[in-house]
């Protein structure tokens, strides 16, 4: 894929970027690392006042950077404008709360004095999608400058103008100018630039196979990495739920970015005795959702990011029905210009069937019945993917077992699945390793120094 914005609800190519030279990215891994060499000694409170000066430039230019965001990756603009304001959030999260996070932590021994010393690992590479274009960005930039880091962003080739916007927003809020840089590049250099020494560790969101390469090849070099990948995220409804809360929030939690989120609800998991009705509901609410120009503040679902997403949705659709898969609703790409798929409810889907263990990523959810909560647990469990799941019932025994026994990274009760600055966030089995976001995401990547003095 070239370094472009392309329209996807138009198909229009409207700007294309040439990738860094090697020359160029020479110059920008010395700058990082130069830069790193002084930055980590600026006062942490100092910090503080850059992030959040970018929190107030996000703030007052979200419209702006929204209709950026949209323009290159589809989402509707009301969920864009949002997610700026959620990566502001972050910010001031961070800002407020960094120093708390990164303070000594005493310890007594036999020492006269011992204690944790939390300090920065260097120049960090963040390669980043194109889901979540701020976001994604702002989760790990922020703890990784309030930690002493410096970041180096690989973004995804589709969205360089979403990409050089955050650089430029970090710079304007006052951040040395090689703390925080974007390297307009393709796939291809990754390697290459985890291999190089200056790099101290990497972190990915993205898919499976991204994420084995780069933890392949930081693995042959010792440094560390944190995935978050894919997701299949279950959504349990039993019978002692409160069905139209939940019937709502699914329809809510599966079409989040029009359904382009590794924690979206994908696998609704609904109790026999109330899966008729969840059902009905549900196919009602999909069947009135308003797919459309990302740009019309009325449009609900927008535009796949790509022409490839709207083929491999396709094709995942068209096998599950091979296999036996009934369509409730949807089940096609919609006949107008742009990457649009008709919100999609598949049901009956067969045992075995890659529908039941790969992730769909786009407008499509699929549904399972089961007889009780042990079959609804299982199913849940029955899948290469641990990101999150939500769990819905009002049955104190039901919520503890829930919490307890599902495999994944994050269980939410009656909510859907969502990320929060005061939170840790990640997976665990295929969908990767290692916390963002929290105080477990700070310390990610610092040198966690024991010093022991008698």
């Amino acid at each position: 894929m070239g370094i472009a914005t392309t329209n996807p609800a138009t198909g229009e190519t409207l700007k294309t970027f040439d990738a860094l030279s090697d020359q160029d990215l020479e110059i920008k891994l010395d700058r990082a690392q130069q830069t790193f060499l002084e930055y980590r000694h600026i006062p942490i409170a100092q910090k503080a006042i850059w992030l959040t000066c970018a929190a107030e430039i996000l703030e007052q230019e979200r419209d702006r950077l929204g209709k950026l965001m949209t323009l290159e990756m589809g989402k509707p603009l009301k969920a864009a404008i949002a997610e700026v304001e959620k990566s502001a959030s972050v910010c001031r999260f961070y800002a407020d709360n960094a120093a708390d996070f990164l303070a000594d932590v005493p310890i007594m021994t036999d020492a006269t004095q011992s204690f944790v010393r939390y300090q920065p690992l260097g120049v960090i590479l963040a390669v980043m999608p194109w889901n979540f274009p701020f976001w994604q960005v702002f989760r790990f930039a922020a703890p990784a400058l309030m930690a002493g880091n410096v970041g180096l962003l690989k973004h995804a080739s589709n969205v360089p103008q979403s990409a050089l916007a955050i650089e430029e927003i970090l710079h304007r809020s006052g951040f040395p100018m090689g703390a925080f840089q974007t390297l307009l590049i393709g796939a291809d250099k990754v390697a290459g630039i985890v291999a190089d020494d200056r790099i101290k560790a990497a972190t990915l969101t993205g898919s499976e196979p991204a994420g084995i390469s780069l933890a392949t090849i930081a693995g042959q070099h010792l440094k560390k990495v944190v995935l978050e990948l894919g997701g299949s995220d279950p959504f349990i409804v039993m019978p002692s739920a409160d069905l139209e809360a939940a019937v709502s929030t699914a329809v809510t939690a599966r079409m989040i970015n029009s359904g382009q989120s590794c924690i979206a609800a994908k696998r609704f998991i609904v109790a026999e005795t109330i899966a008729d009705e969840f059902t009905q509901r549900l196919v009602q609410k999909y069947s009135a959702l308003k797919v459309g120009d990302p740009m019309l503040p009325d449009t609900e679902i927008g535009p796949l990011a790509t022409p490839n997403i709207l083929k491999d949705i396709d094709q995942q659709v068209q096998e599950a029905v091979k296999q036996g898969a009934k369509v409730l609703i949807g089940g096609q790409p919609i006949d107008r210009p742009g990457n649009f798929y008709a919100p999609t409810i598949l049901s009956e889907i067969a045992i075995g069937s890659p529908a039941e263990s790969e992730e769909i990523f786009g407008p499509v959810a699929l549904l399972f019945r089961v007889p009780d909560l042990d079959a609804a647990i299982h199913r849940a469990n029955d899948s290469p993917f641990g990101l999150g799941a939500s769990a819905w019932t009002t049955d104190p025994t039901e919520r503890d077992r829930l919490v307890n026994e599902i495999e994944a990274g994050s269980v939410f009760i009656n909510s859907m699945v969502k990320s929060d600055p005061r939170l840790p966030f990640g997976g665990i089995k295929r969908s990767g390793y290692g916390r963002e976001l929290g105080r477990e995401g700070i310390h990610e990547f610092v040198n966690i120094k024991t010093v022991w003095q008698k």
